[in-house]
């Protein structure tokens, strides 16, 4: 959605990235202190659209820019058939919404049957949607992922849909940037999951409430366009508004030659345009943070917030461990979690593995799970399931033979879709199931079961954490001595 926009700097004091794109979308400031702003690309789903589409027909509104709206369906598709009518009436009835919205209001659809559907924020990315520079809205939380582009991509509410499809702006805050640099080279088995549980568990929660995080340094120079997807996924968990990561080569890359990317002479304008979009060395930021990549190990999460986490080897806290004011919310989730102060991580017994997600659902992480689980098998009583976050990605995996890697090692492969991430589909945990799960969230419930158990993890976790039956160290099960390149 290339809209060749300016992003030099003209005057002597460099901008960060967050701040020529802000500026660049700016319609005008508001009476209240907020920003008019522009937004280049909406995205739309089947869970937080229906109710927007509503008002506007009520109102007598048509959808301002509909080519800059697209829509997929993720949060209620089963995985395991797609035969219409879903047998559940709620899912069956909204997917058949969505298509009466998209067709009424003439919003493109990737829709089922058009081999492009899947989650919100793997379909953007792969169809060349996600474009640096561009300002992205979506209602749902995990939308900072497209920020590994170097956009910036917000999060909304249903009012703030129904606004963005009526005037193509929405009203914002201007926020604080953050950066968050992480130098050196990460260790042996040590993936993008495991820096930004690292990154959640330093700065905690709701330590980037009001803030734009801008990931940098040598980690996420060498990361993969996906890798840095799984960072900004997450950024939301840690109370930033935003995540992203300037374009590089890397970036131009991964978006040449997609579907919606830019073709023949405007490619070259709009790499020029993107390479300009990158913060200016000498920009100021108003917070840093560094960390040492050798700092940081396989990590899974004990409690109910992905910043309750440790590294594999270390054991559960205590109370008396924590902060005064971690205390209650610590004491909540041992009890909630069924674990004992002290008690080793390592070795608790787990009931569902799941690969998939918006964080974790993208052809590399398939790829690196099928490299170290070939030739092992999950073991007996574990119920494990991979579900790819979309149809592309299920085609490819299919094409590679990556699925029956899968499959001989006893996973169940599924359809393309949001899963057991947060369970608005039959996916779902069974009373107090213990999920060795690659989403994004642990809260209580969030699996599906009102007294499920999620520990959060990386794929190759997962994977090890199927195949023993037990939350495993990755490194040890599968004997990993290399640095991973995915």
């Amino acid at each position: 959605m290339f809209c060749g926009l300016n992003f030099k700097t003209s005057n002597a004091m460099g901008k960060s990235l967050f701040e020529k794109v802000w500026d660049a979308h700016t319609v005008r400031s508001l009476s209240n202190g907020q920003t008019q702003l522009l937004i280049g690309t909406h995205l739309i789903h089947e869970v937080t659209s229906p109710q927007a589409f509503g008002m506007l027909r009520d109102l007598g509104l048509k959808v301002a820019y509909p080519h800059r709206t697209f829509a997929t369906v993720d949060h209620i598709v089963p995985t395991d058939q797609r035969i219409e009518p879903f047998a559940d009436p709620l899912a069956d009835a909204m997917i058949k919404e969505l298509r009466k919205n998209c067709e009424e209001f003439g919003v493109t659809f990737f829709d089922i049957p058009s081999g492009k559907q899947g989650i919100v924020h793997v379909v953007g990315p792969e169809q060349g949607i996600t474009q640096p520079g561009t300002t992205i809205a979506c209602g749902d939380s995990h939308t900072s992922t497209h920020g590994a582009f170097g956009a910036i991509a917000f999060g909304i509410g249903t009012t703030q849909i129904r606004d963005l499809l009526a005037t193509q702006t929405m009203a914002l805050t201007k926020l604080k940037v953050r950066q968050i640099k992480v130098n050196g080279k990460l260790g042996p088995g040590v993936y993008a999951k495991d820096v930004i549980l690292h990154i959640i568990r330093q700065l905690g929660v709701n330590g980037g409430t009001g803030y734009a995080y801008e990931y940098a340094g040598e980690v996420f120079e060498n990361f993969s366009m996906e890798e840095r997807m799984t960072v900004c996924n997450m950024s939301i968990e840690g109370g930033a508004r935003v995540g992203y990561v300037n374009p590089d080569e890397k970036t131009f890359a991964y978006l040449k030659g997609r579907p919606y990317s830019p073709q023949g002479a405007a490619w070259d304008a709009a790499v020029e345009s993107w390479k300009a979009v990158a913060s200016d060395p000498d920009c100021q930021y108003d917070d840093v943070v560094e960390i040492d990549a050798a700092d940081i190990a396989p990590t899974v999460t004990w409690g109910i917030n992905p910043a309750q986490a440790i590294t594999v080897q270390e054991s559960v806290p205590s109370v008396d461990q924590v902060p005064e004011d971690e205390k209650a919310i610590t004491a909540e989730a041992l009890e909630y979690m069924k674990l004992a102060p002290g008690q080793p991580i390592k070795g608790t017994k787990v009931d569902v593995c799941f690969i998939g997600s918006c964080t974790n659902g993208r052809l590399s992480d398939f790829e690196e799970a099928a490299k170290h689980l070939a030739g092992h098998q999950v073991a007996p009583g574990v119920k494990a399931i991979a579900v790819p976050g979309s149809q592309v990605v299920d085609a490819i995996c299919k094409e590679k033979g990556i699925d029956q890697v899968f499959r001989a090692a006893g996973f169940e492969w599924r359809e393309a879709g949001c899963s057991m991430c947060l369970a608005m589909n039959p996916d779902k945990l069974i009373g107090d199931q213990l999920s060795a799960s690659s989403s994004n969230r642990n809260f209580k419930g969030r699996q599906g079961s009102p007294t499920g158990r999620t520990v959060l993890m990386s794929p190759v976790m997962v994977a090890a954490a199927a195949i023993k039956g037990v939350i495993s160290d990755s490194r040890e099960v599968f004997d990993i001595k290399e640095t991973a390149d995915v």
